[in-house]
């Protein structure tokens, strides 16, 4: 190999026309210096010029290609050069001058002087080189300063056009409206022709058309739709890596119409993303050819980003209203009161249904104390329960709790009651509350009421049997006797006795069926199943006029059947009003209206008698010993009617009853 370089050198050297010129010069001063031995000039008189001696000139004229030579060819050349010199010198110095120490020293110096001014021009070439060298050096920092300043000023600009976009986004989280802006500003900064932003239907794995700027309505229709994988944009939304159209037009894939005639060119498609998910695409395009460079789609890149994370912020939005929403619907419309209070026991906010539980407005509770609700027993739960939630401790829920309400009243709740915390610190309770006032009464009075329909199931099988007893058992009794009379007599007595102690026979048991009949209706009238509702209605008027009051049964709408267990249930109130109307009201008239509407039945029992002071609720009859009142609240809860009393004393009694059937 070194030998190979060192014959292309020398190739090089000799190819040189400076190498040739060298040589000529040398070989010139050598003709010149031995002039009289080549026979050239036969004589050669001594002469001096510039006050050297002729061949003293002659020497001094090899400095010519030694200079030469090293300032082409560099020391080794130079030297080399040099070498020769001295070998095309040395002959005269030894062999043909008269004064050899004089040529030797003339020698010397031309050979010392070539060889300073050689390395004169290494030092010289050296410094040059280093110049140049740092030169190099110098262009290759400045280079890469403008560099480094071109990829800063492309940053800035990059930087500059995130920043702006992102504060077009940010202005707003109405999804239509950061669209728009979005794409404005990008075709400001891009300087395109068109712009387009799909955005991704999971469900129906489809990209549609968001907005769009730069293209006809036609396109803008013709690519409304397309499956994820269809087209630039489809692919784009499928890979998630963006795509460079050089000549969109001609592409053999595209097999929409509307895209062709567009006579779009180049494109640039970007996916818009989100925390890795994909959310749509956005195109760039142009109607003539391009060249979009990697920094314009890295630049995009980077916005399509900033959008998607927009995007998702939208819809985070819109589910966070949607949730906050149907929370506060939640909240205002809940059957039970919900209200929350800060550390302090002040109320922040109620719902509508703390009015019904309280007697007070919402703007009343508003900024209001618990703590003036509460009574003593109520403050001493208020605290345990409190210290419990603060200590983090389980309580048991709900748990009852008793309110003072506006008008004085106490209610009875059911609470539940959970610690609010803001980034780790207790700041505040939230109350579910359920008015069980009613319940409890209810509770009470239904063991009441138990006890009294066990007592009053006894007295009614004792009056039953006492009655059987008295009347039909005792009919039986003597109708059996007097047969077996008969019996016994009838071989002693004539025909026609026995015929009338028969006949007398006959009309006790008539009596005793009679009885047996009324008893029987009382438990259930036969009326009702054979004839219906109206005239079993009708039959106990007809048994009230009998004790005295003028009684009446009045038909409103059009009269329809009903379910057997509706007319048992209606009937059995009707005929606890009328029972309490005989018993009770010393009432001369009572009246009986039945109003068929559609969808709900209507029953008033209305009397002229004493009336009666109403209880606050129904759930009191039991404990005052109205137990007649309070089987017919029950009777109309079993068909989720509603049963409303009206009575004032001196001013007669109404019992309405309505029902959806």
């Amino acid at each position: 190999m070194a030998l190979a370089r060192w014959t292309s050198q020398c190739k090089k050297i000799l190819s040189s026309y400076h190498f040739w010129l060298t040589a000529a010069m040398l070989a010139a001063a050598t003709i010149l210096h031995y002039v009289e031995q080549i026979g050239i000039l036969t004589t050669a008189p001594p002469s001096v010029h510039f006050g050297f001696t002729r061949h003293a000139m002659d020497r001094i004229l090899f400095l010519l290609p030694i200079v030469y030579a090293g300032f082409i060819f560099g020391v080794r050349g130079g030297l080399v050069t040099l070498g020769f010199a001295a070998l095309a010198m040395l002959p005269r110095v030894i062999f043909i001058s008269a004064s050899p120490q004089d040529a030797l020293f003339e020698m010397g110096a031309v050979i010392l002087v070539g060889s300073v001014v050689i390395l004169w021009f290494r030092a010289q070439r050296k410094e040059t080189e280093q110049r140049q060298q740092a030169l190099l050096k110098l262009e290759a920092a400045r280079q890469e300063l403008q560099s480094h300043l071109q990829t800063i000023r492309s940053n800035e600009r990059r930087l500059a056009a995130l920043n702006t976009i992102s504060s077009l986004v940010t202005q707003s989280l109405q999804l239509e409206q950061i669209l728009n802006s979005a794409i404005d500003k990008v075709m400001e900064m891009m300087e395109v022709e068109a712009a387009l932003i799909f955005l991704l239907d999971e469900e129906a794995r489809e990209i549609v058309l968001n907005v769009h700027r730069g293209v006809s309505t036609e396109f803008a229709r013709g690519v409304s739709r397309m499956r994820v994988g269809e087209g630039f944009n489809g692919q784009v939304a499928e890979s998630g890596q963006p795509m460079v159209v050089e000549d969109a037009c001609k592409d053999p894939k595209l097999s929409r119409v509307a895209v062709r005639e567009e006579n779009l060119h180049a494109e640039l498609i970007v996916p818009l993303i989100s925390k890795g998910k994909i959310m749509g695409t956005l195109c760039v395009a142009m109607h003539s050819p391009r060249q979009f460079l990697l920094d314009e789609v890295d630049l995009l890149f980077a916005i399509g980003n900033q959008i998607g994370i927009a995007i998702e912020n939208t819809h985070l939005f819109q589910q966070l209203q949607a949730s906050e929403q149907s929370y506060r619907d939640l909240f205002e419309n809940a059957n039970d009161a919900i209200w929350v209070q800060d550390l302090e026991g002040n109320i922040l906010v109620t719902n509508k249904a703390c009015e019904k539980l309280t007697g007070y407005t919402q703007e009343e509770l508003t900024g209001a104390k618990v703590v003036g609700f509460l009574s003593e027993e109520g403050l001493n739960i208020a605290r345990e329960v409190r210290h419990k939630l603060l200590k983090g401790e389980v309580i048991e829920q709900p748990y009852e709790q008793r309110l003072i309400k506006k008008d004085g009243t106490e209610a009875i709740m059911k609470l539940a009651t959970s610690l609010i915390t803001t980034d780790g610190q207790p700041t505040g309770f939230q109350h579910i509350a359920r008015d069980v006032t009613e319940e409890k009464r209810m509770q009470e009075n239904l063991r009441f009421y138990v006890q009294q329909v066990i007592a009053a199931q006894e007295e009614e099988r004792k009056r039953i049997a006492r009655e059987l007893h008295d009347e039909p058992a005792q009919s039986l009794l003597l109708l059996s006797q007097r047969l077996d009379a008969l019996a016994s007599a009838s071989h002693r007595k004539s025909f026609k006795p026995i015929q009338e102690q028969l006949e007398g026979l006959r009309t006790l048991a008539v009596h005793t069926l009679e009885g047996l009949r009324r008893y029987t209706q009382d438990l259930r009238p036969s009326i009702l199943d054979d004839l219906g509702l109206v005239a079993a209605l009708e039959w106990l008027a007809d048994e009230l006029s009998k004790n005295g009051i003028s009684a009446r049964v009045e038909i409103l709408g059009v009269e329809r059947a009903l379910l057997s267990q509706a007319q048992l249930l209606l009937f059995r109130i009707a005929q606890e009003a009328l029972s309490n109307v005989r018993r009770h009201s010393q009432a001369s008239i009572a009246e009986v209206t039945i109003e068929f509407d559609e969808g709900k039945t209507r029953m008033t029992i209305k009397d002229n008698g004493k009336g009666f002071e109403l209880p606050r609720s129904i759930g009191d009859f039991a404990s005052t010993g109205k137990l007649g009142l309070m089987g017919m609240q029950e009777r109309v809860r079993l068909l989720r009617g509603t049963l409303t009393l009206h009575s004032e004393l001196g001013e007669g009694t109404i019992v309405m009853v309505e029902v959806p059937v």
